[in-house]
């Protein structure tokens, strides 16, 4: 509004009036207000008024993940929206496509659009987090969800946050392998940039000791995860066993394996972070471990609600543990 009242070389009120009808402005007045609303863009908020005059919520929340880019995010998704629609909550979901600077035009969005508060799963693994300094400074009720931030992130680590806690689920793959015997373990890493890539990757460092390699995909499509994985199983010191750090790092370790002539289990052991319904397709099945995914869920909302009644509320963060879905593509039986 402040924009239009330069362009049209009136006070803001004039504009607010010109707006709202709620005075009789000059003719000539009224159409260099409005000649400037079309020059300027600006679009009047009725919703923004309604509500500030009401004081009232919309029963709305936003959701801002890459749901597209990424399988296990639609799965976050339903979880949402099942335990919205149990509370009578509307959910505006948006895509970030994994980039900052689009998914701070989300977030902005969403609280023009009036939300009661947004869901997010941030890009990025250090600041400058934009999104959660724009988030913080505008006060909007906020929890995060499977990217974790530190506490100690400043204004972007004041967010209530729940995801699994994947140091826990590394070991729990580490340690399978170990048992079967695999000495050398082999990681192809799930998305570059994020905050669970670096997570998985680091535990995975700390757990599988110095003997074990890892490698980076360039981006976080699939031909970059088959590349990565190709790289890992040419290598002359080949590993025995492969953790794939997601299911797409999964699906481009499996197409690298049928690259290479290799029988699974026989000649190479694999398994990997985040179950899906279609692990079955695979064979053998793939052994994975399985996050939570409905219990994020109905957790985020949950402390949306505490967030929502006090905005004081103390920030907590909530790692739920994995669970290690046991098949046939590390040479062990079945659900053993």
């Amino acid at each position: 509004m402040m924009d239009v009242a330069r362009h049209a070389g009136v006070a803001v009120s004039t504009v607010s009036h010109v707006v709202n009808g709620t005075r009789v402005v000059q003719s000539r007045t009224r159409t260099a207000v409005l000649a400037a609303i079309a020059a300027t863009g600006y679009v009047p908020n009725t919703l923004a008024r309604s509500l500030a005059r009401s004081g009232a919520r919309t029963h709305t929340l936003g959701v801002a993940l890459s749901a597209v880019a990424n399988p296990y995010f639609v799965e976050m998704v339903q979880s949402i929206v099942r335990a919205c629609s149990e509370r009578a909550l509307t959910v505006f979901l948006a895509d970030t496509g994994e980039d900052p600077s689009q998914e701070l035009d989300v977030v902005r969005s969403l609280h023009q659009r009036q939300v009661d508060g947004i869901l997010l799963a941030p890009a990025g693994v250090q600041a400058p987090w934009r999104s959660l300094d724009y988030l913080a400074a505008a006060r909007v009720p906020t929890v995060l969800v499977d990217r974790l931030v530190s506490p100690s992130a400043g204004e972007a680590g004041g967010f209530s946050q729940v995801g699994v806690d994947n140091e826990a689920g590394i070991r729990l793959l580490v340690e399978h392998l170990r048992g079967l015997g695999h000495g050398r373990l082999g990681m192809v890493a799930g998305q570059p940039g994020v905050a669970t890539t670096t997570e998985r990757v680091a535990a995975f460092r700390r757990l599988a000791g110095a003997s074990s390699d890892i490698a980076e995909p360039a981006s976080a499509d699939l031909p970059a995860a088959r590349a990565a994985a190709r790289r890992l199983l040419s290598s002359r010191t080949r590993p025995t066993a492969v953790i794939a750090g997601n299911n797409r790092s999964m699906i481009g370790l499996m197409q690298a394996v049928r690259d290479a002539g290799l029988a699974v289990p026989e000649q190479l052991a694999v398994a990997g972070f985040d179950d899906f319904e279609w692990a079955d397709c695979f064979d053998p099945r793939l052994t994975l471990v399985a996050q939570p995914v409905e219990e994020i869920g109905c957790h985020a909302l949950c402390l949306m609600e505490a967030v929502i009644a006090d905005p004081t509320v103390t920030a907590c963060t909530l790692q739920l543990p994995p669970r290690l879905m046991v098949r046939a593509s590390c040479g062990a039986r079945d659900g053993s």
